[in-house]
């Protein structure tokens, strides 16, 4: 069975969500560390543009999206599984929020004056500069909250969590769902990484032992492999057969156009290929780089824009 490949930086809350996921299912994982910031030559040889950390790579089989990664996940190892038979609906219906509302108003808060001076305290000012720069250009178009906004609602966010975890250890009764991996990972940016700034979480000490419930999980098996080896990995790969679901055509764009996919809010940068698959809940391009060969790009549909490539 091919490896699994994560590209990641340690700092990345979406690629913690990932790393705890795989460290509550016990998988073993290559770690591709990667720039916290463009440029990123050697994800964008395996993405086509896309650019979010972080994104998983088996062979020339290349997942974008968290949300994408975890279905991945579950299909190469359904237990523990993340997705309970009678919580299905409830568990990604939660995590989207988690993955969006919950996670800029975290991140509103956790960034603030304090938080970023501490998240940069010793590192040079261009880093700074250049990281604000970068993310900017992330969000360009977005309705981002100020500090205070997002605090407010991050305090009534961490209050409605701890209701929740009040009787039960996890968000939905006696096992995490992937609705806890995805509330968590916000948290634990203002807990890991700009420890200054959680203080938040003192309010509400059921959330903290949820918390720490959660990282107990750890981050599975992992070994390192630089990004040439990836590359050179999905060069020496072939795709895996496109799945035999059926074609859900929303937008008269007939399989084996060009198309661009991209993100419908936050990194915004475009993915062009060959539409191979348009499922239920999945995109699948086909796209040639010189490096890498041919691989297949996958997003998931919900909160990505498919567009006939001019």
């Amino acid at each position: 069975m091919t490896d699994l490949v994560l590209h990641h930086y340690p700092t990345s809350p979406f690629a913690e969500k990932i790393r705890l996921v795989l460290g509550y299912k016990g998988l073993a994982w290559k770690s591709v560390t990667i720039p916290s910031i463009m440029p990123k030559p050697d994800v964008q040889a395996l993405t086509g543009g896309y650019r979010k950390t972080p994104i998983l790579q088996i062979g020339a089989d290349i997942y974008c999206d968290t949300a994408l990664i975890c279905d991945v996940l579950e299909h190469r190892q359904n237990a523990p599984t993340l997705y309970p038979e009678h919580q299905k609906g409830v568990a990604r219906i939660l995590a989207q929020w988690a993955d969006t509302t919950l996670f800029w108003a975290a991140m509103a808060y956790n960034l603030g004056p304090r938080g970023a001076a501490a998240m940069f305290e010793g590192a040079p000012a261009e880093v700074a500069k250049a990281f604000a720069a970068d993310r900017g250009a992330m969000s360009t178009g977005m309705t981002r909250s100020r500090p205070g906004d997002g605090t407010a609602a991050y305090r009534s966010y961490l209050r409605r969590l701890a209701h929740m975890l009040e009787e039960q250890p996890f968000l939905l009764g006696a096992a995490p769902t992937v609705a806890d991996f995805a509330a968590y990972h916000p948290l634990w940016f203002s807990r890991v990484r700009v420890p200054v700034m959680g203080d938040i979480l003192q309010a509400t000490p059921a959330v903290l032992a949820w918390m720490d419930r959660m990282a107990a999980f750890g981050h599975g098996r992992s070994e390192a492999l630089d990004s040439a080896g990836a590359i050179a990995l999905a060069a020496a790969s072939q795709p895996a057969p496109v799945a035999s679901e059926p074609f859900q055509d929303e937008h008269g764009i007939p399989l084996g156009s060009q198309v661009t996919v991209a993100a419908e809010s936050f990194g915004t940068e475009t993915t062009q290929g060959e539409l191979l698959a348009a499922t239920r809940m999945h995109y699948t391009l086909r796209r040639t780089d010189p490096r890498a060969g041919t691989v297949h790009v996958h997003f998931p549909r919900v909160g990505y824009a498919l567009r006939r490539a001019e």
